[in-house]
Order: structure tokens, then sequence, then C-alpha cells
């Protein structure tokens, strides 16, 4: 029985740590080029704001924060995030601290900064971008192309047109769709109109179908939507050298967790020894 629960315990943390790394992945990011001092007044609001940010995202997988100006800081600050519409709140909360961390580092004494991992998305800036409806392309990435039989393009064309329909009923702004092998998701950021949510989407759509053609995966990303296809069920998620990074990195997290189950398991039968040297002791009295 015990050798039953080693097993459950490791394929547990596996996929833990396959979701860990699935939401984790790098998708892009990008700064804005004002720079504030370090240590200025400007610099505590902006990690007030992220700080509000990582909060809030334990309670809900989308919220947006406004920070007005103080007495020592005449510059008021926007930030949002939005999760994946999947991710339950720890999750959310997990990806939107590590969106940030990251922010930290890429965007140093930025005065704006955004930045999307595969579980979230997360923007700051002195400029309002709230409630705005943004089509720039920021991203865009497709699979091999090597041509897609009639049938296939078919069923990546029946995901798309559903990740489009829009029902006033039943708005969402996170979509999924599958249709035989292919699976399609799509998103908007949560401050945006339903009009203006369809309109983005749209786009990243119609983008998604020209650009990537008969690949057999595909990423478009716009400002403030995104839309994902793939022939498989599975989503691109990093460039090759993105991937075999993350690849290392789940080897070796893999390798200390199998060691530290290995080394469990030598204290389980250890102990288990002792208590039969135990039992034959008091049997001898």
């Amino acid at each position: 029985m015990a050798h039953q629960h080693h097993v459950v315990l490791l394929a547990g943390m596996m996929i833990m740590l396959s979701a860990m790394a699935d939401t984790d992945s790098f998708i892009f990011g990008g700064c804005s080029q004002v720079k504030f001092m370090p240590g200025s007044p400007y610099e505590n609001t902006v990690n007030s704001l992220l700080t509000s940010l990582i909060n809030s995202a334990t309670f809900t997988n989308y919220n947006n924060f406004t920070i007005q100006p103080t007495p020592s800081s005449s510059a008021t600050v926007y930030g949002l995030y939005q999760c994946r519409g999947d991710l339950s709140n720890d999750r959310c909360s997990r990806c939107v601290e590590r969106a940030v961390n990251q922010l930290g580092t890429l965007c140093l004494d930025a005065c704006g900064g955004a930045l999307q991992l595969d579980g979230c998305f997360v923007k700051y800036d002195n400029v309002s971008f709230l409630g705005v409806e943004d089509k720039t392309a920021v991203m865009k990435k497709c699979g091999p192309s090597i041509g897609l039989t009639s049938d296939a393009m078919t069923r990546r064309d029946e995901v798309l047109a559903y990740l489009e329909t829009s029902d006033g009923s039943t708005y969402k702004t996170y979509r999924t769709s599958g249709s035989g092998n292919a699976r399609g998701v799509a998103q908007c950021t949560g401050d945006l109109s339903p009009t203006e949510c369809q309109d983005c989407l749209s786009d990243a759509i119609q983008r998604l179908k020209m650009e990537c053609g008969a690949s057999t995966w595909g990423d478009m990303y716009l400002a403030k939507c995104y839309a994902r296809y793939s022939e498989g069920g599975r989503y691109s998620r990093n460039s090759n050298d993105d991937s075999n990074h993350n690849d290392d990195e789940i080897e070796k997290t893999l390798a200390i967790l199998i060691g530290l189950i290995a080394g469990v398991a030598l204290i389980i039968v250890f102990l288990s020894f002792l208590s039969k040297v135990c039992e034959k002791h008091k049997g001898g009295k």
C-alpha cells in the first residue's frame, strides 16, 4: 500500500509541475521608454499598484486599479491583470505574482510595462488605457506550414467561427471550442465592453486565419485580446529556444522531486526496519 501512495504522490507532483509550467510560460513583454527615478514617489505608487493586483488575484480572475496622485506624487498610475478564464483563484494569483516579478526585472524603472504569460496578463502605465480598445498586434506565432488536409482546415475554420460567435445572452470574454482534434481558445481583457471585445476578437481571428494559413497551430495576440488554435489539441507556448529552456527547467525540477521522493521512501523503509527490530526486542523480553 505504501508503494501505491508514493506513485500517486509522484503523479500528483508531476501534474502540478505541468500546470505551473503551462501558466508561467512567457509569451511577450514590453516596457515604456520613459523611466522614473529609483526611490522616487512614483516608484512607491507603482509598487502599491502591483501589490494590489497580486492581492486581488486571490479572489477574482480580473481586476483593474487606479492609484490617484498623493501629496508626494503628482502622477496617476493605472493597472490591470487578466487571468485565463479556466484558472482557479489559486493558480491565477500565482501567475499574476510571477508576471509582476518578471515585470520588475524586464521593465526596471520603466513608467509603464505589460507582460503576458500563458496563464495571465499584467499591465500598468501612467497613461490611462483602461476601457480603451487596442487592436495593435503585439505577437504572432504560426506552426509548421506542412499543410492541413481539407478536413483539418474545415475543423480549424469551425473552431475559429465558434470563437468569433457572440450571443448577447451568454456573452463571455473567455471562449473555448473544439471540433475533432482541433482546439481553440480566445479571450479579451475584462475592461472592454462586449462590443469592443467582439470587435477585438474578430480582428484577431481574421488575422490568425490570414497569417497562419494552413499551419497546424497559430497564436495571435493583440494588445487587448488573443485567439489561438491547434490541430491536435495542444497550443504553442514558446519558441524553440524557450521550449528547450522550459524543458531543461522541468527536467531539473523533476530530478529534484524524484530525489526527494526516493529519500522519503528510504526513510520509510528505515523506520519500518526499526519498528521490526523494536518488536523483536519486545518479544525477546
